[in-house]
């Protein structure tokens, strides 16, 4: 439905007067109109004027199993009506105890206990605040410290901003938690040169560069390695041949926990379940959110194998810590409905099965002189611009900023797609539709992108 032209300069002047988005310039709309969103169906959603947009960023990473399913929305309301809220603070309720079983028998190796939050940051705060308090139950206390990848982004709350790789959105609300360390990221399009010809040798490379940055720290201060299984921040860095092999190995080589962040990653991104599953690797924590629910309501947590519960299962040890709506009754029923449209609708099946047909299709964007790389994997995908193909210059912090923020950011939305154009690292564009897409909206991506970034060449 159409809103009447007063009905949207009520909603933009109450907007401007009232409303302060995440992550914006409020600025920029001093002149020109907020989007607003009314409706979703499918992989599509629709503004307050009728306009239609492919939604090819799931929200934010979220809406795996698209917009408008009537079946969660149902089980939300049955759930409110028979119990809306109860806290997890030494009571339980069905709900969370059926969802704890169903993740624990889908998660990799012995992730057994289930910790709720409410959001991805929560989780990765919830994990380091595990790792510090697990070592010094076990007689380790001085273990604190975090190491992280540059650039690598793990959430806004000081904790989780502490573990972020990324210095602008660190440096406003500094000083931080002490602890966070970075190492290299896995961009093999901007490896170091003595590992630019070979992938798997730079995946060693990296890996071994947390080994040695634990020896820097000194290992009996160092708790835990936190790594998304493919790098959001900077665009989509996947792990190279034997990374994280070798990670795991370091880790139990000198007593450090490795903490899977699967906010983004998790709940058939990449065509799993987890991340680390797809890519083999045995975490010790699993921090989850935004999929787990498909954007329904919010729900996040973290997955913990039963070696780290086992000391908070003796006496009067107690994980100090807790969250008022974790763990909500209406959230955890809303993440099993979620559940079971990808077991009837086989979602994970269908990201693999079309997966290689997605890359193919972004591919052929190669042909433009803005697109330096493509990357990703599943339905994860980064598309880097540079100014020269030959030479992967990139652009300077003014012409990204004319190019991401001037032109791209608006001409992809006025042209019916919502995607991420991002400077936080060289220049990329992010997507990651619904895992309900198919070719079709491939195609619908393809074409878009094609028109507006061969306009984007012609400005610069």
């Amino acid at each position: 439905m159409t809103n009447p032209p007063e009905s949207n300069a009520e909603l933009q002047q109450t907007a401007r007067r009232n409303l302060w988005m995440h992550f914006t310039r409020m600025s920029a709309y001093t002149d020109s109109d907020i989007p607003v969103i009314v409706r979703g169906s499918g992989p599509y959603v629709f503004d307050n004027h009728g306009r239609r947009y492919l939604d090819g960023l799931s929200g934010l990473f979220v809406s795996q199993v698209g917009h408008g399913r009537t079946e969660i929305a149902d089980a939300a309301h049955r759930q409110a009506s028979q119990l809306a809220y109860f806290p997890l603070w030494s009571y339980a309720h069905p709900q969370a105890i059926e969802l704890s079983e169903r993740l624990a028998g889908l998660a990799p190796g012995d992730l057994n206990r289930v910790f709720f939050t409410t959001s991805g940051s929560e989780a990765v705060e919830s994990a380091w605040k595990l790792a510090k308090q697990y070592f010094k139950l076990t007689g380790q206390p001085e273990r604190y410290k975090v190491l992280s990848r540059d650039i690598a982004y793990h959430g806004t709350s000081m904790g989780a901003l502490a573990i972020t790789g990324l210095a602008d959105i660190k440096y406003p609300f500094e000083p931080l938690p002490p602890g966070g360390v970075r190492v290299p990221n896995t961009n093999f399009y901007r490896a170091p040169d003595f590992v630019a010809d070979d992938i798997t040798d730079f995946g060693r490379w990296a890996a071994d560069e947390i080994e040695r940055a634990i020896l820097r720290e000194g290992p009996e201060s160092v708790a835990a390695v936190f790594l998304e299984p493919v790098q959001n921040s900077g665009g989509c860095f996947p792990p190279p041949p034997g990374y994280f092999a070798r990670v795991r190995e370091i880790c139990d080589t000198y007593g450090v926990l490795l903490v899977s962040d699967e906010v983004i990653c998790a709940f058939g991104r990449l065509g799993h379940y987890f991340g680390s599953a797809r890519y083999g690797y045995q975490p010790d924590i699993i921090t989850f959110a935004k999929g787990l629910t498909s954007g329904y309501s919010p729900l996040g947590g973290m997955l913990v194998r039963d070696a780290i519960m086992e000391p908070f299962n003796r006496g009067t040890a107690t994980f100090l810590h807790g969250v008022t709506f974790a763990g909500h009754p209406v959230s955890a029923a809303v993440a099993l409905a979620n559940l079971d449209i990808f077991e009837k609708e086989d979602l994970l099946g269908n990201v693999r099965a079309n997966e290689g047909a997605f890359r193919a299709t972004l591919e052929k964007l190669y042909d433009l002189p803005i697109v330096g790389d493509i990357r990703g994997d599943g339905y994860f995908y980064g598309i880097e611009m540079v100014k020269n193909k030959d030479t992967r210059e990139t652009f300077s912090d003014e012409e990204s900023e004319r190019l991401l923020r001037g032109f791209l950011s608006t001409a992809l939305f006025d042209a019916g797609l919502v995607c991420r154009a991002d400077d936080r690292g060289d220049p990329v564009i992010q997507l990651a539709p619904p895992l309900i897409c198919g070719q079709e909206h491939f195609d619908e991506i393809e074409h878009i992108l094609r028109n507006v970034l061969t306009e984007a060449w012609e400005r610069i």
